[in-house]
């Protein structure tokens, strides 16, 4: 007893000069402060054409059959030794065959690469491009291409080449760098292949590594107002792009509370990024991603396992980010806009809570039944001002929005939703031309019931039997005035892929970029 009353005094006399003792400092910045790392990725391999390969080049010939191009130059004993080789192996140069051979001197690396599709459909030859950069990417040597001399073919393989050597390795200490000598396609094809490739496809390679170096970067490198100055840096100088950028408090003035509540719990604020390409006259066309740079959930706790993935909630904002891109950089005759809605989603002491209601900029109001329910929220706020700011033709939504979407389709598919038919075919169509692939789920009356709310006008989620694709889809629908065509895209399975993919290595595929580039292409007004 005596020793609990000397601990109380003692405590009681210490007391003051703990009151006297310097405040500890607030946190002065978001995060630590720290750069992760200040490298950039290592250097591709530039892409290249020519009539004929460089001396010393290690060779890919591309074989639809057993028989070797007539066109590829080979010494006449290189060229028994290899026949000899594909009848012992009976390769067929099918598509996914490949065989090393061994030259003469053993100096020259020589790969025979497979493209004949199986069904005898046209070869991918963006595969045969992804494979063939794989293959040689520890190559020493420069790598030259041949077997092919059309010159859609050569630029389609420089394109998969292209895509299948990126490399996010930033964060590597102590990497070494891997070779980067040049990749070149030759055949007598190569003048026109050069200028294809410059003119659509170079950019359109651009687009997706933009969007795969916004999604593969951790969420304490890239949050709302960092993507802002990636976006503004890849833009720089590209002819007729403009960009509006509203912040918080521009959010907070014209009464979008939507977007504005998704990031009041993060010191991050939300920001809405506008880039306008104007390549043509009259209306645009609006393309809409969701940008949740990191989704925990906020108050509605995403649990652990996965839950790093959440870095990736903006492959919406970076897929419409890389589009407009890809479209301006090339110079398409189109008109386009891309709202990118971005908000960090944190469980802070500021964070909307389940049970709130917030109000858009038209005056709708939406009661929070799931803050895990965000992505819909800022897409929200960004179709209404988009709609109201630039009066566009159409717009395409995308975003990784639902688990129900993964659940439905796996990873072969994202979702697409559209209130006409020939919207919906327009979108599946395109994604059968880039091989990002969209299957149709519905929208139904019953499942736009089902998010109505009794206190609001509309609530976010807690919307059963309903299915959440389509609950999200519908809740998106309401804030797409009736008589604007509209596609959403919900592409929450595919935004990433596995290193088996020819033209992905790996992490974030950038999935999106190719489907509203050939969309906004050729999407245009009715008559």
């Amino acid at each position: 007893m005596r020793l609990t009353r000397f601990k109380l005094t003692a405590l009681a006399l210490s007391a003051p000069l703990a009151l006297a003792a310097p405040a500890l400092s607030a946190q002065e910045i978001a995060g630590s402060g720290i750069a992760p790392g200040t490298a950039e990725n290592s250097a591709p391999r530039a892409i290249g054409f020519a009539s004929a390969a460089p001396a010393g080049a290690a060779m890919a010939i591309v074989m639809t059959g057993a028989q070797l191009p007539a066109s590829v130059s080979l010494s006449d004993a290189d060229r028994a030794m290899a026949e000899r080789r594909i009848a012992a192996l009976e390769f067929a140069g099918k598509a996914g065959q490949s065989l090393e051979l061994v030259t003469g001197d053993g100096a020259t690396r020589v790969m025979l690469v497979g493209a004949a599709a199986d069904d005898g459909a046209a070869p991918d030859w963006r595969d045969v491009g992804g494979r063939i950069a794989k293959a040689m990417g520890e190559e020493k040597a420069s790598v030259s291409i041949l077997g092919v001399d059309d010159s859609f073919a050569m630029a389609e393989i420089a394109f998969g080449a292209s895509l299948g050597q990126y490399r996010f390795d930033r964060y590597k200490s102590g990497r070494q760098s891997p070779p980067a000598q040049a990749i070149t396609l030759v055949g007598s094809g190569a003048t026109a292949a050069q200028a294809l490739w410059q003119s659509r496809h170079a950019p359109l390679a651009e687009g997706v590594a933009l969007a795969r170096d916004l999604v593969n970067e951790p969420a304490n490198v890239i949050y709302p107002e960092s993507f802002l100055e990636r976006a503004r840096a890849a833009f720089r100088g590209v002819p007729n792009v403009t960009i509006e950028v509203l912040d918080q408090a521009d959010m907070r003035r014209l009464g979008m509370g939507a977007i504005a509540g998704v990031g009041q719990g993060s010191p991050r604020g939300s920001r809405l990024l506008m880039i306008t390409y104007k390549g043509a006259e009259g209306a645009p066309i609006a393309l809409a991603g969701k940008g949740i740079t990191f989704d925990t959930g906020g108050i509605s706790l995403k649990q652990n396992p996965g839950m790093w993935e959440m870095k990736g909630d903006m492959s919406g904002a970076a897929a419409v980010t890389g589009a407009l891109l890809s479209l301006a950089k090339s110079g398409a005759p189109v008109h386009a806009v891309a709202a990118v809605a971005l908000a960090e989603n944190m469980p802070g002491g500021n964070a909307q809570r389940p049970g709130d209601v917030v109000r858009t900029l038209s005056g709708k109001t939406i009661e929070i039944r799931s803050t895990d329910a965000e992505g819909r929220l800022v897409l929200s706020d960004a179709i209404e001002y988009t709609v109201r700011e630039y009066a566009p033709f159409a717009l395409v939504d995308i975003a990784t929005l639902t688990g129900s979407a993964v659940r439905a389709l796996g990873v072969e598919y994202a979702a697409v939703f559209a209130r006409k038919d020939a919207h919906a075919e327009a979108a599946i169509a395109a994604g059968d031309a880039t091989d990002e692939v969209l299957w149709r789920l519905p929208l139904h009356p019953a499942y736009a019931k089902a998010i109505k709310s009794e206190i609001a006008d509309i609530k976010n989620g807690d919307a059963d039997p309903a299915p959440g694709a389509s609950v999200g889809a519908h809740f998106i629908e309401y804030f797409v005035p009736k008589d604007l065509p509209w596609v959403h895209v919900d592409m929450a399975a595919v935004d990433r892929c596995s290193s088996g993919m020819p033209t992905c290595p790996g992490g974030a595929r950038g999935f999106g970029v190719m489907l509203l580039d050939e969309l906004a292409r050729n999407w245009r007004p009715a008559e």
